[in-house]
């Protein structure tokens, strides 16, 4: 029976918008795949990251390009040698799994020789800021027991001891999104381990953290704009001590699996991550994160309204998805 493809974009509002050292945002846009297979449907979403070089109109344009190619029979195992790892194929892999639990009555973890998701922690983000508004921002949260600190370079002292103060209980993990210099990287560091951070996300660019070799890091360190696909752990390995996977870097879910099944060999540690995207994008990211050490899942939490049905979450506990939703 022919396999046919559907592409779509929605654009979701975030609550209170979401800052990084980047930039600022109000909606999450975001793209669906949609593969149709007689009664069967399987989906998948990507977040198109301007910081790759994607859009939502290029996005869409590679993923209806292989139309034709599914039509023809294309699956999942030739779609990691016919599309380059990136949002596009990360839409279709994930409507692949999808479509292939439905069709075959089972699951996608089934599928990928998995235990049943179990529900596990997310962190929960507080955008950057002032010191004084992340500070607010992180009393609100301060019951949940994992935070995920944005900052943003200079000032970045100011702002962790600031949220520190604000939410005293909860453990802290740091993303900067390569805003730190070689400069500021021993000041920040000190500050973080003074408010007894656990992990630091990417803080030199990643066009210079080959500095990362000679630079004392009392507090692991963990690429995420430096990491893509396993082919980048080898270089990684003298310079980063933990890896942050995403879907949308790795190409999908099946990629995914085999970039952290090779970064636990090589003794990283693994926290598993996400764009700003619905439910339907952390779906199949819960089933590589049963075995991370740092889950960072909670882009729905962060958005004023969620696809239906979407994740169920009790706190920061993110119950694993249903198949209604994917998988």
């Amino acid at each position: 029976m022919t396999v046919t493809l559907e592409v779509a974009t929605d654009s979701w509002p975030i609550e209170g918008g979401f800052t990084i050292a980047r930039g600022s945002r109000t909606h999450a846009n975001v793209v669906v795949a949609t593969l149709r297979e007689g009664a069967h449907a399987g989906r998948g979403e990507c977040v198109p990251y301007a910081r790759y070089g994607e859009t939502v109109e290029g996005v869409m344009d590679d993923i209806a390009r292989l139309a034709p190619e599914i039509a023809r029979g294309l699956d999942r195992a030739g779609l990691q040698q016919a599309m380059p790892a990136g949002a596009a194929r990360n839409a279709l892999d994930c409507a692949f799994w999808d479509l292939e639990a439905k069709r075959g009555g089972t699951t996608a973890a089934a599928l990928a020789g998995l235990a049943e998701p179990r529900a596990q922690i997310t962190a929960f983000t507080i955008s950057l800021g002032t010191p004084e508004k992340m500070a607010a921002d992180a009393a609100k949260a301060a019951s949940r027991p994992l935070l995920k600190v944005k900052l943003g370079g200079e000032g970045d002292d100011a702002r962790i001891a600031a949220v520190r103060a604000a939410a005293p209980q909860a453990r802290l993990i740091v993303d900067a999104n390569e805003a730190w210099t070689e400069a500021l990287f021993a000041r920040n560091m000190a500050a973080c381990q003074e408010a007894g951070v656990e992990l630091i996300e990417q803080p030199l660019p990643s066009s210079a953290d080959g500095a990362l070799a000679t630079l004392e890091r009392p507090i692991p360190v963990c690429a995420d704009e430096s990491l893509h696909t396993s082919a980048d752990l080898e270089r990684l390995a003298p310079l980063y001590d933990a890896v942050n996977i995403k879907l949308d870097k790795t190409g999908g879910l099946t990629e995914a699996l085999v970039l952290a099944r090779k970064a636990r060999a090589m003794d990283f540690r693994v926290m598993v991550g996400c764009m700003l995207g619905t439910s339907l994008a952390m779906a199949p990211a819960v089933l590589v994160a049963q075995e991370a050490d740092y889950v960072d899942l909670d882009a729905p939490l962060l958005l004023a309204q969620d696809r239906e049905p979407g994740l169920a979450f009790e706190g920061s506990l993110l119950i694993p998805p249903g198949p209604a939703l994917w998988g």
